[in-house]
Formats: C-alpha cells, sequence, structure tokens
C-alpha cells in the first residue's frame, strides 16, 4: 500500500507530520519503473479477474480457481511495489495515485462478484468497500497537515481481507466453507476496529495542524 509505515516502541501507531522530502532536487525517477509496473499488472487483472470470476455462471470451480490465481498475483504485487518504491526511491506522482485505487478495484471487484453470484452477504461488501473508500477521501482530508502511518493492525486487516476474500473466490465446501466465514468475520472486525482508529487519529493529526497553523498567523 502506499500508506508510510512506522511505529512506536511498543508496536502502535504514531501521527507523524508531514515533512519536506530528501533531496527535494534529486533525480527524476521514470514512470516505467518496476514499482509503477507491478502497479499497472494489477490494474490489468482487474478486468480479467472478473472474467475469470463470472464465466460460465460464475460457478465453476476450474474458473473460480483461475481466478483465484490472479487475485492472489494481485495481492502479492501489492505488498512488493510499495516497499520496492520507497527502498529504492521509485515514488512518482502516478504511483501515488494509481496504487490505492489498483488496490481497491482488485478487492472492491472480488467481493462485488461474490455478493453478486450470492456467495457473500451484500452487507459484507458495504462494510469492507464503506471503509476502504471512506478512509480513502479521509487521507486526502488531512494530507496538508501530515501522514498517518500504518499500523499493525492495518497490515493484519489486509492480510485477513485478502485470505479471506481468497477462500471465498475458491469453490470450498465442508469444514473449509466454515472456517472461510470465521476468516471473513475476522477481516471484518479488523476493517472496523481499523478504520475507527484511523478517524480517530485523522481528526487528532487535523486539530494539531490547524492549531499549528493559527499559532503561526500569530
Amino acid at each position: 500500500m502506499t500508506d508510510v509505515h512506522a511505529s512506536t516502541a511498543s508496536g502502535g501507531p504514531v501521527v507523524r507530520p508531514k515533512s519536506a522530502p530528501k533531496n527535494s532536487a534529486a533525480r527524476k525517477v521514470s514512470l516505467w519503473n518496476i514499482a509503477n509496473i507491478l502497479t499497472m499488472v494489477r490494474l490489468l487483472l482487474v478486468p480479467g479477474f472478473v472474467i475469470l470470476m463470472l464465466a460460465d455462471g460464475g460457478h465453476d470451480p476450474a474458473w473460480r480457481s483461475l481466478a483465484w490465481a490472479a487475485f492472489s498475483i494481485a495481492m502479492i504485487t501489492d505488498l512488493f511495489d510499495g516497499e520496492l518504491a520507497r527502498r529504492y526511491d521509485l515514488v512518482t506522482d502516478f504511483g501515488k495515485i494509481a496504487d490505492p485505487i489498483a488496490d481497491k478495484a482488485i478487492m472492491g471487484a472480488a467481493l462485488i462478484c461474490l455478493s453478486a453470484l450470492g456467495d457473500l452477504p451484500w452487507w459484507v461488501t458495504g462494510v469492507i468497500l464503506f471503509r476502504e473508500i471512506g478512509i480513502t477521501v479521509m487521507r486526502f482530508w488531512v494530507i496538508r497537515h501530515g501522514v498517518i502511518p500504518a499500523s499493525r493492525g492495518g497490515k493484519m486487516k489486509t492480510l485477513a481481507q485478502g485470505i479471506a476474500v481468497g477462500m471465498y473466490i475458491l469453490a470450498l465446501t465442508g469444514p473449509l466453507a466454515t472456517l472461510r466465514w470465521w476468516v471473513m468475520a475476522v477481516a471484518v472486525v479488523l476493517t472496523v476496529g481499523t478504520g475507527l482508529d484511523y478517524v480517530r487519529q485523522a481528526v487528532t493529526l487535523r486539530r494539531a495542524g490547524l492549531a499549528a497553523e493559527r499559532a503561526h498567523e500569530r
């Protein structure tokens, strides 16, 4: 993801004010770098995933397995593109915009397809999408005041969502079908909990930023 990762000594999230990037006059980063290419691959996988997911009525185990493979590749690229961009100084404006869009697109496509096929309740899809879209909007709301780093809870939420949705994509039966319900329940709890924590941090950061601006004006 595009969130900046940081933590306190106890492992909790910290609200970090936005600072000027190092080497502001640094070299120009090419659009065609490995991080952006992985993001583009993830975007291109979305329509392919939907086609595989809905093929032959949407319930054929073979097509669902292929859809799961496409979804898994997208999730794996999500783990690497942001890290590569930060580690090798490959951050671009395109990546900042495209990465979160790609994240939401593949997860949103999977959730909507599952609900449309009757495999996942619509309220689950609604809760997750509302949280993801809402937090994205809130990130832009506070971006001029600073950046809220991704917490351990946020990472666990992303992992739980990926595993749960992946299990629902596969045509599982028996005990595994029951297990996926519990994994999705954990994902929903983490989704709501981390979303509320993000709102709390965003409000705190915005208040601190506004207070600093007023103090500066004096």
